[in-house]
C-alpha cells in the first residue's frame, strides 16, 4: 500500500473526539447514573476505543465532573429573576428552572446528577454545591431575609423532589399537570421559603 493509501484500524482521535465523549457520557449518566454507566459504554456511544476515554479524562469520576458542568450563567440569570414584583420571585424561579429542564443540553446533566448523587460522593458534592452556593442561595441573600442558607436549602429540596416526582418517577397527576398551574402552585412554596416567615428557631 502506498503512503497515500487509506489508513486501517480503529478511528483515530480527532478535534471533536473529546466533545463526542462528553456528549456520550452525559447520555450514559442520565440514563444509568454514575454507578450504572461504564467507560466501555461511553466509548461505545462515542464510537471510540475505551483507551481514548482514559486518555482524555483519566478516570470515570473526572469524566463525570466535566460532563456534568452546567452550561448556565447564573450570574446573569439572578438579576433577571429579581426584576419584577418581589412577591412573584418564586414563580419566576420555577419558570426559569422548567425552561432549563426543557433544554436538551441541560436535562441530561440534571438527570445524571440526581441519579448519581445517592451513590457517588463526587456527584453528591456537586449537588450540595449547586444547592448551597447556586442561584437559590444568591436569591436568598439578595432578598435579605434571615436564615438565607436555610431558605436556599428548603427551596432546593422542593426542586429535587419536583424533578424526581414529575420527570423521573412520573407520579400522577403531577407528571401531567399543566405547566402554568404547576408554576403557580410550586411558586407559592418557593416564595414562602425565600421570603416568608419561617418562625422562630426552636
Amino acid at each position: 500500500m502506498s503512503a497515500a493509501g487509506p489508513a486501517r484500524g480503529r478511528r483515530p482521535g480527532s478535534a471533536d473526539t473529546r466533545a463526542r465523549i462528553l456528549d456520550a457520557a452525559r447520555a450514559a449518566f442520565a440514563e444509568r447514573g454514575f454507578d450504572g454507566a461504564t467507560v466501555r459504554d461511553v466509548a461505545a456511544r462515542a464510537e471510540v476505543d475505551p483507551a481514548l476515554v482514559h486518555h482524555y479524562f483519566a478516570t470515570k469520576q473526572r469524566l463525570f465532573v466535566e460532563a456534568m458542568e452546567l452550561p448556565v450563567n447564573f450570574a446573569t440569570a439572578v438579576p433577571a429573576l429579581l426584576a419584577g414584583p418581589p412577591d412573584e420571585v418564586g414563580e419566576r424561579f420555577v419558570r426559569f428552572v422548567l425552561s432549563l429542564w426543557d433544554r436538551p443540553d441541560v436535562r441530561p446533566l440534571w438527570l445524571g446528577l440526581i441519579r448519581s448523587a445517592t451513590t457517588d460522593p463526587v456527584a453528591a458534592a456537586m449537588m450540595r454545591g449547586l444547592l448551597e452556593q447556586g442561584p437559590l442561595r444568591v436569591l436568598a441573600n439578595a432578598i435579605d431575609r434571615p436564615d438565607a442558607a436555610l431558605r436556599a436549602s428548603l427551596a432546593g429540596s422542593q426542586f429535587i423532589g419536583l424533578i424526581l416526582a414529575r420527570y423521573v418517577v412520573e407520579v400522577e397527576p403531577l407528571a401531567s399537570l399543566d405547566e402554568e398551574r404547576l408554576i403557580r402552585l410550586i411558586g407559592r412554596t418557593i416564595q414562602h421559603y425565600l421570603a416568608g416567615d419561617l418562625g422562630a428557631p426552636a
